[in-house]
């Protein structure tokens, strides 16, 4: 792979959120507040070109988690860490995963992520009422 790593071999094609390019980013330049937290997040750019890397690599479940990844960027923490909670065994009935797939998709696009929760519905008892 050529390209990989991309923070080595291709640092002018990273961003980050706010803009930043990659190679701006050293301890200098947070020091002097030209770097926030914010700064120092993943972008679904960067997951999508890693993306691309496992799947030249023949790692196409690789490629498909970095995908997910992409899409959960803009899903807050709080909600990440409630699908997170609901998906462990027995944490949560067929009916509730639907909805919060039904969530991911409707309100952040994220629609990789809304099928594996799907998924993982299926595997639920069905909800006894």
């Amino acid at each position: 792979m050529p390209d990989y790593p991309l923070s080595e071999k291709r640092p002018d094609m990273l961003r980050t959120p706010s803009g930043l390019r990659f190679p701006d980013i050293s301890l200098e330049s947070v020091m002097d507040g030209k770097v926030g937290m914010e700064d120092l997040r993943v972008t679904a750019e960067a997951l999508e070109m890693q993306a691309q890397v496992a799947e030249a690599a023949a790692r196409p479940q690789l490629a498909e988690n970095l995908r997910r990844a992409a899409e959960l960027v803009l899903v807050p923490e709080g909600t990440i860490l409630e699908i997170y909670r609901a998906l462990r065994p027995g944490r949560a009935d067929r009916q509730y995963l639907y909805a919060l797939a039904d969530d991911l998709e409707a309100q952040y696009g994220a629609r990789r992520c809304a099928a594996l929760v799907r998924e993982a519905a299926e595997c639920c008892e069905p909800d006894i009422r």
